[in-house]
């Protein structure tokens, strides 16, 4: 199988000035965004550097939401985090970097669409914070990650998701389970019926919510469990 080439001098140099840093050594930002598939054996390639760039990810932007948001408790923070380190997020910082343009795989990238070319962008996005962490320590890796992650985390603030997605992720953070729900009461005609659900947490105690609809039952209660818990401010 015919493999693409090594970085060219012009692509080191249009990398340097998208990703704001410069690589001393340029044999690790090559590994950084070297699919496994680029070369026999497994070596060679981004695995061990996701893994490591995962972990530097986690900590600048735990560190960045930490000074962010002083009243937020352990719960917010939990779920803006696994948001903003998400392989949807870092998909996206990937695309706005055009760092497909510059992974190495052993098949054609533009066969790699939907999910699977969303994650392998993700991976490559976390081998190359590790790449950069390597190559010049945790200030010049924080600063790549301020630069890419800052305005999403303060955005974060601005909005809320839909509750019933932002509920299921806290709860499986905090138990690894997902939130159940129960119909507990259906009142009114048909054309205008009232619903009354109740969600249920492991280890937490249940909340009920009233809507035209049993979604809007489902997310009046999770609403209200979000925010007694604190992950949410009441409105």
């Amino acid at each position: 199988m015919k493999h693409k080439s090594a970085l060219s001098d012009a692509d080191h140099a249009r990398l340097a000035k998208l990703i704001g840093h410069s690589f001393s050594n340029r044999n690790r930002l090559e590994r950084a965004l070297t699919h496994s598939s680029a070369r026999s054996g497994g070596k060679g390639n981004y695995e061990r550097l996701e893994f490591l760039g995962d972990r530097v990810l986690g900590l600048v932007v735990a560190e960045l939401l930490f000074s962010l948001f002083p009243a937020a408790k352990e719960g917010e923070l939990s779920v803006r985090l696994n948001q903003l380190v998400s392989a949807e997020t870092c998909a996206a910082v990937a695309d706005e970097l055009e760092l497909h343009r510059f992974i190495r795989t052993g098949t054609d990238i533009k066969t790699l669409t939907g999910k699977r070319m969303s994650n392998v962008r993700a991976d490559v996005m976390e081998s190359l914070i590790a790449a950069i962490y390597l190559d010049a320590g945790l200030e010049a890796a924080r600063s790549f990650i301020l630069n890419n992650w800052d305005a999403r985390a303060r955005a974060s603030a601005d909005a809320r998701r839909d509750a019933k997605t932002e509920l299921q992720e806290w709860a499986h953070s905090k138990t690894g389970e997902a939130p159940s729900y129960v119909i507990v009461e259906r009142t009114g005609p048909d054309h205008d019926p009232l619903f009354t659900v109740r969600v249920e947490v492991k280890g937490y105690s249940e909340e009920t919510g009233n809507g035209r609809s049993r979604r809007a039952a489902e997310q009046s209660a999770a609403t209200k469990l979000l925010e007694r818990e604190g992950i949410w401010s009441a409105s």
